[in-house]
């Protein structure tokens, strides 16, 4: 009914819960869309018919604040007869507003809980039995934002006051203070800009290219026109560097003597030896590689990603005092165990997730099937790899769409991508997309591949299913579901992007760390600490596979952590900001100059070479972007 007959959220923005029943209905989520509405379905899921209300919210809703909307409704239309409505509604309330406000504290979660059941039982009236109904359903479904609050003090829809500085710097993983470094760049003070950004982020040149920049999704520019350039502004940023700009370091005698061993070179290790350094440690990273940067440089084209924009925020991190060591592989060349044996007192482990999954697909097995992780990173780091002339890329992700763009600047003839889903769908960032299918690469959308064939035992093809959309499933998108009509794509070449795993089986050699489905770490979210007390974790080996930017935040956690383990106090002075001294009139009208998108090499011009596709603007336009800003920090520290 909200897809079909309401057409999905107002804004456009992806749907995330309906609360239904009037203030004290419950709230459902994306994964339940298919639901009926009928008493008993609805009162399985925590919510109830009610007055009949529904209301829509997309993903800039909090569903704390919402819970919190919902009780003060409550508490002023409560009769006060009974103590359990009067005073425990009331007790809940308070919960909420101290965790909105960012003074919540370990087992709030659980007093609601308990609270809630309570006032359920014992209250005299449908008002008061119903009452906790939107705190228990949004804690049920959403108990991630409820943590998130609490432990992390941020709220994750960017709407809680007291915790979202900025909405931009809310919704980035890393906490960079885009306000800031914006606003510096509105004054020409590029040096500082860029100091401002490596406060929480090292890579300030590379996120410039390869961020999903979560941050304009949030931007209240949107509510005007378009949101802010920010990724098109931090690329012209962070080309400006000539003396390499690093923020301040905090020398350690005491620290530098102590041994930290980081495992991969990846974004997230190289995150977390960077803000070690800050501290005054020494860490050293181990990579399997003989070249450092991870996924950056092994999967990440250089079209996206010039080999030298890497290479220089890398010796950023060696020049702060980290030794990188290549060569050197976990479970082959060295262990955990031997870690502690030779004195490290603390572990971090950024390995990833460099596998790729393989579908249950006929004939997979075929000369000319291919790992699109695979074949990226064979051409990355060796310079060369078999290309055939009529290539199938299956997937819909950004290695799908590297390796179909790669796959063509080697010499391929023609690259079909096969996507089950709609192209909305498909969870590589809309600009590669776009930029894919003006190269001439052909998107088969709707088509789910059944087998490969084969003659000789070499691919000849593949018989491709038309796909139509069925229910919804629990990623609150439509199921595809095959149909009777079938095809078959000439090819002589399949690259496989299904997806991407761990495996912790011969990772470890005796030591015993808690895992989810032996593909991914479990680690507490605040400082990517895992089961065993001295091994911490972050990036993709403990979140599954993600963007860059998470990995940076997850490697500043555990560097945060790892120091709290050592010295058992929290030295991360980084955290602790400042405001920019920069200009700002907030009865001036916004400027008027519209939203620029990064520019690109015309596409016969870039389809067969790897030169760098987006181009950095003039700084005209980099100005005038920056200008766009609303300073939403306004006013705050």
């Amino acid at each position: 009914m909200i897809i079909d007959i309401g057409g999905g959220t107002s804004s456009g923005k992806p749907f995330k819960a309906a609360q239904i029943g009037g203030p004290s209905g419950g709230c459902i989520p994306k994964e339940h869309l298919n639901v009926p509405l009928d008493y008993e379905s609805l009162n399985e899921l925590g919510a109830i018919m009610g007055s009949g209300g529904l209301i829509v919210m997309d993903e800039d809703s909090c569903m704390v604040d919402v819970a919190r909307f919902f009780l003060e409704f409550v508490q002023e239309e409560s009769c006060g007869k009974c103590t359990p409505c009067r005073v425990g509604t009331k007790r809940m309330l308070e919960i909420l507003q101290r965790i909105c406000s960012g003074k919540g504290e370990n087992g709030d979660i659980e007093k609601l809980i308990e609270l809630g059941e309570r006032i359920k039982k014992t209250a005299l009236c449908g008002l008061g039995q119903s009452a906790p109904n939107p705190v228990l359903s949004t804690i049920r479904y959403f108990r991630h934002e409820y943590e998130a609050h609490i432990q992390q003090k941020s709220c994750p829809a960017g709407v809680c006051n007291d915790l979202v500085r900025a909405p931009c710097q809310s919704a980035c993983p890393a906490s960079v203070d885009v306000p800031g470094f914006i606003s510096l760049v509105g004054e020409k003070r590029y040096a500082e800009a860029l100091q401002l950004h490596r406060e929480r982020n090292p890579f300030a040149a590379v996120c410039a290219r390869v961020c999903f920049h979560t941050c304009e999704d949030k931007c209240r520019r949107a509510t005007i026109d378009d949101p802010v350039a920010i990724r098109g502004t931090k690329r012209y940023m962070a080309d400006q560097e000539i003396t390499v700009q690093v923020p301040e370091i905090r020398e350690n005698t005491h620290n530098a003597e102590r041994k930290i061993a980081i495992i991969g070179a990846g974004p997230s290790g190289l995150s977390c030896a960077y803000f070690l350094a800050r501290l005054g440690y020494k860490p050293k990273v181990f990579e399997a590689e003989q070249r450092p940067g991870g996924m950056l440089v092994q999967t990440i084209p250089a079209y996206r990603l010039p080999r030298e924009i890497l290479a220089r925020e890398i010796r950023m991190v060696e020049n702060m005092g980290v030794d990188i060591e290549t060569g050197k592989k976990l479970g082959v060349d060295f262990s955990l165990s031997d870690l502690e044996k030779s004195g490290y007192e603390a572990v971090f482990i950024g390995v990833g997730t460099p596998k790729g999954m393989i579908p249950n697909i006929k004939g997979i097995d075929a000369e000319g099937v291919a790992d699109a992780l695979q074949f990226l990173q064979t051409y990355n780091l060796r310079g060369s790899v078999p290309v055939g002339r009529k290539i199938i890329v299956v997937g819909g992700g950004n290695a799908a769409i590297d390796a179909a763009r790669t796959a063509l600047r080697l010499g391929a003839d023609s690259v079909n991508i096969v996507y089950r889903r709609t192209q909305e769908e498909m969870p590589a960032w809309a600009e590669e997309i776009e930029a894919a299918i003006e190269e001439g690469i052909i998107l088969n959308t709707l088509t789910n591949p059944v087998e490969i064939i084969t003659k000789n035992g070499k691919v000849s093809g593949v018989e491709c299913t038309v796909m139509k959309l069925g229910e919804f499933d629990k990623s609150g998108r439509r199921k595809p579901v095959s149909s009777d009509e079938t095809f078959i794509l000439e090819a002589d070449q399949v690259i496989l992007a299904t997806g991407q795993t761990l495996d912790c089986s011969t990772l470890f050699n005796g030591i015993i760390l808690e895992t989810i489905g032996n593909s991914q770490l479990v680690c507490d979210p605040a400082t990517g600490q895992t089961s065993v007390s001295w091994i911490f974790t972050g990036g993709d080996a403990a979140t599954g596979p993600s963007s860059v930017v998470e990995a940076v935040a997850g490697g500043e956690r555990a560097a945060t952590g790892i120091d709290r383990f050592l010295t058992g106090e929290d030295h991360a002075f980084w955290r602790n900001e400042k405001r920019v001294d920069t200009f700002f009139d907030p009865d001036e009208e916004a400027a008027p100059f519209p939203r620029k998108n990064m520019t690109m090499l015309a596409a016969e011009r870039r389809k067969f070479n790897f030169d760098e596709v987006e181009q950095v603007w003039v700084e005209g336009e980099a100005l005038r972007q920056a200008k766009r800003c609303l300073r939403c920090d306004y006013g705050k520290c």
